[in-house]
Order: C-alpha cells, then sequence, then structure tokens
C-alpha cells in the first residue's frame, strides 16, 4: 500500500486538499483512510482538532480520534516534566498508523502545523515521511515572490533528505497572483525539477469565514436578530479610525468586510453600511446610535458590540480561520471541484496504483 504525506504551513490548506483528494480516490473506486499523527492540541483537556472529526466522518472512518491523530502539541509541550523519549513516541504513532491503514488501499497522511513542528523530539514532518515510507505532497499558499523562494528552499531540502516527493500544489491562490503563478513560479520550479500538480485558485465561500466565526470568536452582544446575516462571508477587515472624508472610499474599495470601530463612531458605522459591509463590530462597549441599527437591520448587516478596546478585538480575530465542518454541503463539493478541476489528480492516482 502506497501513502501520500500532505505537508504545509498553518493555513496553507493542507486539510482541505487532504479532503478533496480522499473523495475524488473514492470515485475513482480506492479505499481511502485517513491519519495525522501529529495534531495540535486545544484546551486543558488536548481535545483533538476539527480536521480530524471532519475527516472522520466525511470518509466514514470507524476508528477512534486517539487512533487517526495519536499525538498532540500544543505551544508549550515540552513543559509538564515528562520525559520525552522519541522512540517511544515514535512506537506510539506507528502502532496507530498500522492500526489507521488496515483494510485500505491507500492512506493520506496529514502533516502538522508545519514542516519543523516537533522537530525537537524527532517527529517532524520529515522524520514521520521516512517513518511511513509516504510520498510528500506539500502545498503552499503563495501571497507573494518570497513564498516560491521558499518553496524551491523546502523542495531542494526534501531531495536534500532523500525523500519521494510527489509535487507542490499552490493553494487559495488570490486573482491577481494566479497568472504570475501559471506563468512564472511553475516554469522557475520545473527548471529546478519541482514539479506542480496544481494551481488552486482562491474561492470565497471556502476561503473566507463568515460572521457566525466571527461572533463565536469575539464574543459580545450581538444588537441585531439573532441569526439575520450570520452566513455572510467576510473577505476583508477594515478599521474605521480615520476621518469621513478619507473613509468613504476606502470603504467602498473594501468587498464584504468586517468594519471594526468605536460604538460612539455612528459616522463611520452608517457610512460602512452604505457600502458592502458583512458585518459592523463596535468596541469599547458603547452602545450605537440607534439610527446605526435602523439600518442596519434594513441592510440585513449584524452588528456585533465588544466590551473591549479595537485593538484587543483586533488581536482575537488572528484566531479565526474557515474551517469546513461535516454539514457543510457547499465547502465540501468546493474542496472535491478543486481537486478535480485545478490538480493533476491523474498523477496522484498513477501513483498510489503502480
Amino acid at each position: 500500500m502506497r501513502s501520500i504525506f500532505i505537508a504545509g504551513d498553518s493555513g496553507s490548506g493542507k486539510t482541505v486538499v487532504a479532503l478533496g483528494l480522499a473523495l475524488k480516490l473514492q470515485k475513482e473506486g480506492l479505499k481511502v483512510g485517513y491519519f495525522k499523527p501529529v495534531d495540535s492540541a486545544k484546551g486543558i483537556q488536548h481535545q483533538r482538532g476539527e480536521d480530524v472529526a471532519l475527516l472522520k466522518e466525511i470518509l466514514a472512518l470507524t476508528y477512534e480520534p486517539a487512533v487517526l491523530s495519536p499525538l498532540q502539541t500544543g505551544p508549550h509541550y515540552l513543559s509538564g516534566g515528562q520525559r520525552r523519549d522519541t522512540e517511544a513516541l515514535k512506537e506510539k504513532i506507528k502502532t496507530a498508523w498500522q492500526t489507521a491503514k488496515d483494510n485500505f488501499d491507500t492512506l493520506l497522511i496529514e502533516g502538522s502545523l508545519a514542516l519543523d513542528t516537533a522537530a525537537s523530539i524527532g517527529i517532524d514532518s520529515i522524520s514521520l515521511v521516512k517513518l511511513f515510507d509516504a510520498a510528500m505532497l506539500y502545498v503552499i499558499r503563495p501571497e507573494n515572490d518570497y513564498d516560491l523562494d521558499k518553496t524551491i528552499f523546502i523542495n531542494n531540502h526534501f531531495r536534500l533528505a532523500g525523500l519521494p516527493v510527489l509535487g507542490n500544489i499552490f493553494n487559495n491562490v488570490d486573482r491577481t497572483l494566479i497568472d504570475k503563478v501559471r506563468g512564472i513560479y511553475l516554469s522557475l520550479m520545473e527548471e529546478q525539477g519541482h514539479h506542480a500538480l496544481g494551481v488552486i485558485p482562491r474561492n470565497a465561500e471556502i476561503a473566507s469565514p463568515n460572521v457566525k466565526q466571527f461572533y463565536n470568536t469575539l464574543g459580545g452582544e450581538l444588537l441585531t436578530n439573532e441569526g439575520s446575516g450570520l452566513e455572510r462571508i467576510v473577505e476583508e477587515v477594515v478599521v474605521g479610525s480615520m476621518t469621513i472624508e478619507s473613509a468613504l472610499g476606502y470603504l467602498r474599495r473594501a468587498p464584504n468586510k468586517a468594519v471594526i470601530t468605536g460604538g460612539d463612531r455612528s459616522d463611520i458605522a452608517l457610512t460602512a453600511l452604505e457600502t458592502s459591509t458583512s458585518v459592523l463590530i463596535l468596541t469599547g462597549g458603547l452602545y450605537p446610535d440607534v439610527g446605526v441599527l435602523t439600518r442596519a437591520a434594513e441592510k440585513n448587516v449584524p452588528v456585533i458590540l465588544v466590551h473591549y478596546d479595537t485593538f484587543s478585538a483586533i488581536e482575537r480575530l488572528h484566531e479565526i480561520s474557515h474551517r469546513i465542518h461535516p454539514g457543510d454541503e457547499q465547502g465540501v463539493r468546493i474542496a472535491q471541484d478543486n481537486v478535480i478541476n485545478y490538480c493533476n489528480w491523474q498523477a496522484m492516482l498513477q501513483y498510489l496504483s503502480s
């Protein structure tokens, strides 16, 4: 049985690629399993992440989460006084892997937050690829030319480490960069012997969080009708601290945005509501003028009031990223369509079938 190890930095979309690829391979007649050897723990009870729960349900996997993801880490995983025995940890992972791959034609293995995560205890992504004798599939979310530099550097590292590399997928590529990726980035990679297996354009419906995720992260009070407008997507975040004269042009240029401003800035709030705004976030615990709420209700734009300052609100927004949930039929369909329409899934299928 051959396996693919899907690696990439946090936010690259490797889980979505894994999901789409798994569904396509299933349609091609393969029995596909999923395994995430090192996951990022959440909370004091070390709950396994949503990625494992998503793949477990969508692929109808019968194994418990402790098998699908046997080891958890966090930002301070070396604390606690526990002895870090690399061989014992590898054995724990290997035992779970032997179970997780049983009765499947192939196993898609997802890497952790980054290639170097858990390197201090010898279970980084490169070490695990060797342990599983898998082929590496690297997922990149490019934002500028430096990301191509990093991708080539990492591919050179794969080569020096003697890893079998299936290829690279540029994922969630902004429309302003898509032609450059296809015309320049791919050529430069091929010239150096690194293969690209896909360029997936950014899709706001799958790449952007919605207002409900903002509300769950920020907390506070929902001043408009509960459930109204919470499914709106948020593509940009704008801080409304400027004068009204300079605000209008800027607010008009930003589509589907969240506008963060003080509750006492009714001028900014009303101006934002005349543009493409998905949600108003009012800071400082200051209730807005009734005219703001009336206009927001007319526009079906949720208004969230938080009792801390603008800077704290922005800091909390760093925790937000869109995640597909098992009931998100549209997100699951888009994930599969991305692999079918924008990736060389035939090459991956050929590798697994050879």
